[in-house]
């Protein structure tokens, strides 16, 4: 059922709030049970841009219509600067926006997750089924990779750009493992990245599960254009939901609300709706009804550096994939080393540099990025008013510690370590960035440049057994019986690579669960 037989007056079995990645997910997987009626609410509109569809134009999406393109309060750690931070405002979310990578992390990253949580589900091995059911792998159908799943994982081959070849070559030559992907359980190595690439296309969430056999369900109503404002509590139960659109406001009440907002608007819709630290409510306006006051902290984000930079030997063609094309993982200071990886190198098949550097025309230089992988920075989020147009005053406080600075530094030395192999020779023609670096804090200056947002904002609904954390290992928000948070926002600590695999496998974790009880 499309929005525009929708009422302005409605019930539903289940509302979902967001309409990104793990919203669109549940909407198709709580739908396939024609007597439970599913109300999905998107802000943005469904996608249209043939740009979306194309892997090499994901950095000229940013800042258009279908961007929220949040901002940051300037950041001690990074040179004052303020980092734009892309989110979708689309059906399909930042699905629709991100670089495509799919990467499901380190199995130590989900062991702290169980420990947090003191539920095995949250594991590797209890989230594996949610991955394999998601996943349509070519190496699939083995037990350890899905196939048959609505997202498709592209191993790179034929079109992996000659840069990343000899980058990958050059990493290899230094004791890195060569790994057929990123996915098996073992990540330090260097391989191409897995991408949601089909037939050269971008892959989105909405592209996957809202079909158009799954839209066609008379069950499932997709409301595009429309803002949850706040939520109308009673007691210890949210029993609806104030919604705005073009037209006006939108009555909305349900048995189950399910919030897929992400890392900054579900904690915002909690507060607005005067759910969080009450210090924060009472600056923002807020009548406090529920004082949790980790709602919006524990903030993370990865950073990446951009980047140690290279002239080219001779011409670079522009890449096939999305200009990220291949990660090594490893442990600070030791190629050699196995385990959880602590910092990574990426290949860029294009000149990539922060603000705060001129980039080279395309063709005549290549980047190598470089990044940790668990930082120990956490920031918050808050909102600075009671209304939907109240901006959110986001602070990831991005190198607050002395362990990312210091892990930063071997990043950064490794990255050059491997941009002045000889595998890379036929490619390099001299070092433009970062140059001749004399001391700790001339490379801490540079790092503060250099870095931009590797865009995996997570973690300020945190899931974990302790009395402060906001969620708990069933999803619940615990202050109410029948509202759940399922998004990146319940992510207790980052995982070593991009998030969207992770952020998928918990809605579909869920998704079994919630179906197997009905």
């Amino acid at each position: 059922m499309s929005s525009a037989n929708f009422e302005r007056r409605q019930h539903a079995d289940v509302v979902i709030v967001g309409g990104g990645s793990a919203g669109a997910l549940l909407a198709a997987r709580l739908s396939e049970d024609p007597a439970r009626r599913v109300l999905l609410i998107e802000a943005g509109e469904e996608a249209s841009d043939p740009d979306i569809w194309n892997p090499a134009a994901w950095p000229a999406l940013q800042g258009r219509s279908y961007d929220w393109d949040y901002r940051t309060e300037p950041q001690a750690g990074t040179a004052g600067r303020v980092h734009h931070w892309a989110r979708g405002r689309v059906v399909g979310g930042s699905s629709c926006l991100h670089a495509m990578g799919y990467m499901r992390g380190h199995p130590q990253d989900f062991e702290a997750w169980a420990e947090a949580t003191g539920d095995q589900r949250w594991s590797w091995d209890g989230l594996l089924p949610a991955f394999l059911a998601n996943e349509d792998h070519p190496l699939g159908g083995n037990g350890l990779y899905g196939k048959g799943g609505p997202m498709p994982v592209h191993l790179p081959t034929d079109e992996v750009s000659p840069v990343a070849r000899a980058f990958i070559e050059a990493g290899a030559s230094l004791g890195l493992p060569r790994l057929q992907d990123h996915n098996s359980g073992q990540m330090i190595g260097v391989t191409p990245n897995s991408l949601n690439i089909r037939d050269g296309r971008r892959v989105t969430v909405a592209d996957a599960w809202l079909t158009p056999a799954v839209r066609s369900r008379r069950n499932l109503t997709i409301l595009t254009g429309s803002l949850a404002r706040r939520l109308k509590l009673e007691g210890n139960r949210a029993h609806g939901l104030e919604v705005v659109d073009r037209q006006g406001s939108i009555d909305v009440s349900a048995d189950r609300i399910l919030l897929c907002a992400g890392a900054l608007e579900s904690p915002a819709l909690l507060m607005r709706s005067g759910i969080g630290p009450r210090d924060t409510l009472d600056a923002a306006g807020v009548v406090c009804l529920i004082d949790m006051p980790d709602i919006g902290r524990n903030l993370q984000d990865h950073l990446l550096g951009a980047g140690n930079l290279y002239a080219a030997r001779k011409p670079v063609a522009a890449s096939r994939l999305q200009h990220s094309e291949s990660m090594a993982y490893m442990r600070a200071g030791s190629f050699a080393a196995d385990g959880q990886p602590e910092i990574v190198v990426g290949c860029g098949i294009a000149p990539i540099v922060s603000e705060c550097f001129e980039a080279p025309a395309a063709g005549t230089a290549y980047s190598l990025l470089f990044g940790i992988t668990h930082p120990t920075s956490r920031g918050s989020l808050r909102i600075s008013g009671p209304e939907l147009g109240d901006r959110l005053v986001i602070d990831p406080a991005y190198l607050q510690t002395g362990r990312d600075r210091a892990l930063f530094r071997q990043a950064l030395e490794a990255a050059r370590e491997i941009g002045h192999r000889e595998e890379l020779a036929g490619w390099r023609n001299h070092e433009i960035l970062p140059g001749k670096l004399s001391d700790e804090a001339g490379i801490d200056d540079f790092i503060a440049r250099a870095v931009i947002t590797h865009h995996h904002p997570c973690g300020t609904c945190r899931m974990g057994k302790d009395a402060d954390a906001p969620v708990d290992a069933g999803l619940r928000l615990k202050a109410l019986d029948n509202l759940f948070v399922v998004d990146a926002s319940i992510i207790p600590s980052l995982t070593a690579g991009p998030i969207h695999a992770a952020v998928l496998a918990i809605a579909e974790s869920f998704a079994r669960t919630m179906t197997s009880k009905s």
